[in-house]
């Protein structure tokens, strides 16, 4: 059996209620080039509040205070499987500045990211809550 990791995703809405995402490298190893929420891994022993704002600063240069829980979604990938936790998030802070994580960014509304090829845990998360978020 593959062991689990788990990944914390942040829903960042500006005041048009478009959703911050990013674009995955090429080079990524799972779902490379689609669209995601930003976030990441939770290392060992970490709380994953606290990953998440780590994440999000990592790769968005965005300070953040977590606010309420959105959704988990269940990903199982050849070689491993992960449950990422999606959180809304409020920006206290900073300007959008992506890592070399990804390669792009922006602020989309639902319609357009039913255009954009995402990654396998947004186009989950998305469906599950019936494009509400």
């Amino acid at each position: 059996m593959k062991a689990y990791g788990l990944t914390v995703r942040g829903i960042i809405k500006n005041e048009n209620n478009e959703i911050l995402i990013v674009k995955r490298h090429p080079k990524s190893r799972t779902d490379p080039e689609t669209w995601e929420l930003p976030g990441g891994k939770v290392e060992k022993g970490e709380f994953f509040t606290d990953a998440l704002i780590r994440e999000i600063k990592e790769e968005t240069n965005l300070d953040v205070n977590v606010g309420d829980f959105a959704e988990a979604i269940q990903n199982d990938y050849s070689h491993k499987r992960t449950v990422q936790i999606m959180m809304y998030l409020d920006v206290t802070g900073g300007e959008v500045k992506i890592s070399e994580e990804h390669t792009d960014w922006m602020w989309a509304d639902i319609e357009k990211m039913r255009t954009l090829d995402v990654s396998t845990s947004l186009e989950k998360m998305l469906k599950k809550k019936d494009w509400e978020i």
